[in-house]
């Protein structure tokens, strides 16, 4: 209530566009990794068991976060700073003067162990 009070019911949706830029790339990523490391490791190794298909999907889904991590970034201070950030060209220049690149990727590490 206090959001559709402050920002109306738009605010709701903060952050809704790099979450849905980010589903994309990130399933289209993982899968395709995924099946490019099991063919690649059939071909070398052999039979793809059940836990080398486990540990290469986990692979993976850790490559694809890692690349999507970005607007993982640019979609919590959309949502949690809306004034700061109130857009997603805004959010993209204030973390690039303010933190430079690694400015994007604050807390990946931490993204890899949960």
């Amino acid at each position: 209530q206090q959001i559709t009070r402050e920002t109306g019911p738009i605010g709701l949706y903060r952050g809704l566009g790099p979450t849905l830029l980010g589903i994309v790339p990130y399933a289209g990523l993982t899968f395709g990794l995924s099946e490019n490391l099991k063919d690649q490791y059939s071909k070398r190794v052999g039979e793809v068991t059940p836990m080398s298909r486990f540990a290469l999907s986990g692979l993976s889904g850790l490559v694809a976060q890692s690349l999507t991590y970005p607007l993982d970034i640019m979609r919590r201070r959309m949502q949690v700073y809306p004034e700061m950030y109130p857009d997603l060209r805004t959010t993209v220049t204030r973390i690039w003067r303010g933190e430079g690149a690694q400015g994007f990727f604050k807390g990946l590490s931490m993204n890899w162990i949960m």
